[in-house]
């Protein structure tokens, strides 16, 4: 069976169930996110009662999503150096607290539009919070293997309750008014809180000290902007979130204004697009074994793009019901997907930074784009606003000829663990520093082509994993003599520069390795610098630390 077979082997739909933890957090979330969508009902169907104006209902949309832009990339840096199990807790406490006390000022008629705003910015807050942590912690509890699946099954169950909570929170609603929604979302936190507590991952020994918060977050935007699989992942992203965010924005407008329904009728749209992301679930388990992973991006563009340009035509809420099925099922197709290649893609080492870096541009998107077609629904209309909409996904769709997917490949992401601390014979600290590193190769004449070809991989792998000013250099003298320089702010940052070599990367040493004709093995320098600084002007030099 060749590599692309074998990353292609279908996997069953349920298989991540049977490990325990995973099932354990699965439902907490199933629960959490029911809670969620009730809430998001509620906020949007009360705006539309306390505002007039089309892109004050739209601003709930991104309220909600803009928290996911603005922290993300510090949650990312939590997941990454501290206890990611503690910081779910802490975010779904906050998000319990937040949803209890806008409960109160609803029962005490003190909501008003811009609390209303305020309130989903903070419950948005959270999850942008706990997003991160979460979705790095799901290459902790499933197999490599599995953890496709395990994304597609969070998407299936986020979807299952997209497909019940909007209607149940609609009747909530209509039954009991958006105060009682507030409250059952409050409610629905205590399952998950008590999966998290319930939960005891292996705690692994921390050897080196954790990056500050700056450190941290260079290393990742580093990390993602030396991966051009990433990158592209990063832009399509933020595009399919920027166009596709019309839908669920606008649906309040939609269910109230173009099809005269009351709340009831907008859960049940929202229904419908959760049934159409549970059907987009179980196909693309299927689809993902016959077509390459940018088809299928492209065919969610298409989709998408097809369903909302339906839906503005739409004057009859089962026709309206029917595309939004469409869209939900392109909708879970490609951020399943976009999230299992940034997965599958990056080492356990930054894969939370990795994750709040892809959420930040496919959210940034959505709170551009809902921002947008509510100011443009406002002037033109919600059918002239989804319209727009569905084309700019149709330019998605021909976005692939420059930003196309690649394959997920059979990299092995696991850390070398080949590399052993040197023995020193000066007594550095671990902040001691700059540290510059030299390694001399010997090439043969006719192997330079190739040669630099490898090394253009090499410094990509180099920066990507923190050196800094790499460089090439070739000896005047002895032009067989090849040397290889970069420097690392400290000796720490050097031990993680080499502990972050992935498995995937040998085979970029071992071609370097067979190129250097030289008798012995490469030689490594490893140098701190010194310079030389006057104390004053009218005293002699003198040699002076600085590390």
């Amino acid at each position: 069976m060749d590599q692309e077979t074998t990353t292609r082997t279908r996997q069953p739909v349920l298989a991540p169930l049977r490990h325990r933890t995973f099932r354990d957090l699965w439902i907490g979330s199933n629960i959490s996110n029911l809670g969620s969508l009730i809430q998001g009902v509620g906020a949007a169907w009360l705006m539309t009662e306390l505002a007039a104006s089309n892109d004050m209902v739209a601003l709930v949309q991104a309220a909600n999503v803009l928290p996911y832009m603005a922290f993300s990339l510090l949650a990312g840096a939590l997941a990454d150096n501290f206890d990611r199990r503690q910081v779910m807790i802490w975010a779904q406490v906050f998000m319990l607290v937040a949803s209890a006390v806008l409960a109160a000022m609803a029962y005490t008629g003190l909501v008003t539009p811009w609390v209303i705003l305020a309130f989903t910015f903070l419950i948005g807050a959270g999850g942008a919070l706990y997003n991160p942590s979460w979705q790095a912690s799901v290459g902790d509890v499933v197999p490599r293997g599995e953890v496709r699946g395990a994304v597609g099954l969070n998407s299936m169950g986020f979807n299952l309750m997209r497909s019940v909570g909007p209607a149940l929170g609609g009747a909530i609603v209509a039954a009991a008014g958006a105060g009682a929604a507030f409250g059952v979302n409050a409610a629905s936190y205590v399952a998950l809180v008590w999966a998290l507590l319930r939960w005891k991952p292996e705690t692994k020994e921390r050897r080196l000290p954790r990056e500050h918060l700056p450190s941290a977050l260079s290393a990742g935007l580093r990390y993602v902007s030396m991966s051009p699989a990433l990158m592209k992942v990063m832009a399509r992203g933020a595009l399919f979130g920027f166009a596709a965010s019309s839908v669920l924005a606008l649906l309040p407008v939609v269910a109230a204004d173009v099809l005269k329904g009351t709340a009831l009728t907008y859960g049940l749209l929202l229904g419908s697009f959760g049934l159409g992301a549970i059907g987009g679930v179980l196909v693309s388990q299927r689809l993902s074994t016959l077509v390459r992973n940018e088809t299928l991006i492209r065919i969610a563009f298409l989709g998408f793009a097809v369903g909302v340009e339906g839906l503005a035509a739409s004057k009859l809420l089962v026709l309206s019901c029917l595309t939004l099925a469409v869209t939900g099922a392109c909708w879970v197709l490609a951020l399943s997907l976009f999230n299992v290649t940034v997965q599958l893609s990056t080492p356990r080492w930054v894969v939370g930074r990795a994750l709040s870096f892809y959420q930040t541009a496919t959210f940034g998107g959505m709170a551009l784009g809902s921002w947008l077609w509510g100011v443009l629904a406002d002037a033109q209309g919600p059918v002239w606003s989804l319209a727009a909409s569905g084309v700019v996904l149709f330019v998605g769709v021909f976005a692939g000829r420059w930003l196309g997917l690649a394959e997920f490949g059979n990299l092995d992401l696991d850390p070398l663990g080949r590399w052993q601390e040197p023995a020193l014979r000066l007594d550095l600290k671990p902040r001691s520093g700059p540290v510059m590193v030299m390694i001399d190769y010997r090439i043969a004449q006719g192997d330079v082509e190739e040669f630099l070809a490898v090394m253009r991989q090499r410094r990509r792998i180099r920066l990507r994993d923190g050196a800094r000013q790499w460089a090439l250099l070739r000896d005047l003298e002895s032009p067989e003599l090849w040397t290889e320089s970069y420097h690392v702010p400290t000796w720490v940052d050097y031990v993680r520069h080499q502990e972050r070599r992935t498995k995937a990367d040998a085979e970029v040493t071992e071609r370097v390795m067979a190129l250097h004709r030289g008798d012995a093995p490469p030689r490594v320098h490893r140098m701190i610098e010194r310079q030389t600084v006057p104390v004053h002007d009218d005293m002699p030099l003198k040699m002076t630390d600085v590390a």
